[in-house]
């Protein structure tokens, strides 16, 4: 019994990350990163079983349109937890006590700002946003309850992310994963109970996520005051100094605006792909749902080094941030490779669980065999990508990301399909999609490893 509270006490001490073997301690970093992820997509997909089951196609379709403008909304604390994530890594390697506490402090400050400055800005917008979207109206209501109520509460999201990013810094991925699972559950309950049983509709399941959300900040919250060991928690950590805010801007904002990149394309192509018809655009449904699985070990080994790399960047230990970054990519690379071979040769039984049409999973296989390959790239982009934030440097993956995103995947989507327009094909060949997406990876992994081996993220780390 004694062995087990030991085991249980060391999963909850901060990971030194910067002492033994470096691809042990970023395995058991990234396990618990990569089970939240698992649990997220669970969070996600119950969401949209309840409503469906229980509502409707048109609660379903309110949902699924409220969900990107989520996303948008939550891009700016998206980039606060990047920049607390690698100024608390590396203050935590270098075991500077005050600009940790002060860190910590100044990021629950600014996100609370952030968080009533967007309520504030927001809510008047949401309904002439669903409008200038062409939202039809059959959902337009419910669209406008959901995303109000999760306004209301994104301080939960918002807190959420930030003190989880805080939490993986210092080197605790546990935590964030155990509050992760309590979310989930009390999400499902509470979508279950609002919905089904006092039939509160779409609003009940915002009210349900916003709910679990602030719970499992509260969590976060709670583990942090307890963890004064290493950094210290008062009244005067939370005034902000310019100093620290200024470098947590200068951190965040390019991640952020990665994001915002990300989904503005996705938009973008979305068009494109709506083109090729229904039956394209339920292939492309169950690509994204297996896409969701297949990219989960690439991020979290890519976040497991961010954090590796703060902390050694931190203690000044170069040749170890060297020695880690090959050993993350060789492990994130092994990973992919036996996901893509597990896709080449299991993918028609796993498309079968979306759907039991013959054509649609003869189409989604098609496709998805042509971004197989790709996730063995996306797991060098993460990798070295993580590498370069964790030492400071956030913009070259921004611009990396930038140029594959709009000077390639999109040029090369449309390009392909105006090329290969014919009478049969009006609208040129459907794997444009999936071609200008893999032309994205493999240049985006090209682009990647230049810039890791001849750049300069080893001058960024934070003095």
């Amino acid at each position: 019994m004694s062995k087990f509270i030991q085991a249980i006490k060391k999963l909850n001490t901060p990971t030194d990350m910067t002492v033994g073997a470096p691809w042990k301690g970023i395995i058991l970093f990234t396990i618990p990163m990569l089970i939240g992820n698992i649990a997220q997509q669970l969070y996600n997909t119950v969401d949209s079983i309840v409503v469906g089951k229980y509502i409707g196609d048109s609660a379903l379709a309110a949902v699924g349109s409220a969900g990107p403008i989520v996303n948008m909304l939550l891009v700016l604390f998206i980039g606060i937890s990047a920049g607390a994530s690698i100024m608390v890594s590396q203050y935590f390697g270098a075991k500077n006590r005050e600009a940790l506490s002060y860190t910590i402090g100044n990021c629950i400050t600014v996100t609370a700002i952030a968080s009533v400055g967007l309520i504030i800005i927001a809510a008047p917008f949401i309904r002439p946003v669903l409008e200038m979207l062409n939202t039809p109206d059959t959902i337009i209501d419910g669209c406008a309850d959901y995303l109000l109520i999760c306004l209301i509460g994104i301080a939960g999201m918002a807190y959420y992310n930030i003190l989880s990013g805080i939490l993986r810094g210092l080197g605790d991925s546990i935590s964030a994963l155990i509050y992760l699972l309590v979310a989930t559950v009390i999400n499902i309950a509470l979508d279950i109970f609002f919905v089904a049983v006092v039939q509160m509709g779409v609003a009940g399941v915002a009210l349900a996520t916003i709910i679990a959300q602030i719970v499992s900040a509260i969590l976060c919250f709670i583990r942090l005051a307890r963890m004064r060991t290493h950094f210290d928690f008062g009244k005067s950590f939370l005034k902000m100094k310019g100093s620290y805010v200024k470098t947590l801007v200068r951190l965040g904002i390019p991640s952020g605006l990665t994001q915002a990149i990300f989904s503005s394309a996705m938009i973008i192509v979305q068009s494109l792909t709506n083109c090729f018809g229904e039956q394209f655009i339920a292939a492309n449904v169950v690509i994204m749902r297996v896409d969701g699985f297949a990219m989960m070990p690439n991020f979290s080994f890519g976040t497991a080094l961010t954090t590796y790399a703060g902390q050694n960047v931190g203690a000044g230990l170069y040749d170890r941030v060297n020695k880690g970054a090959k050993q993350g990519t060789f492990l994130a690379v092994a990973c992919s490779t036996i996901i893509t071979a597990a896709i080449l040769f299991f993918g028609k039984p796993l498309m079968h669980v979306f759907t039991d049409t013959n054509e649609l999973v003869d189409l989604s296989y098609r496709l998805m065999l042509i971004l197989a390959v790709g996730y063995i790239a996306v797991a060098v982009t993460q990798s070295l990508s993580g590498i370069m934030r964790g030492a400071g440097d956030t913009m070259t993956p921004m611009w990396i990301s930038l140029i594959t995103t709009v000077l390639i995947r999109v040029p090369v989507a449309y390009g392909i399909s105006y090329l290969t327009r014919t009478a049969e094909l009006p609208y040129g060949r459907q794997e444009c999609i999936q071609i200008s997406l893999l032309a994205s990876w493999v240049i985006g992994a090209v682009l990647t490893a230049i810039f890791y081996r001849f750049g300069k993220w080893k001058d960024k780390a934070i003095q």
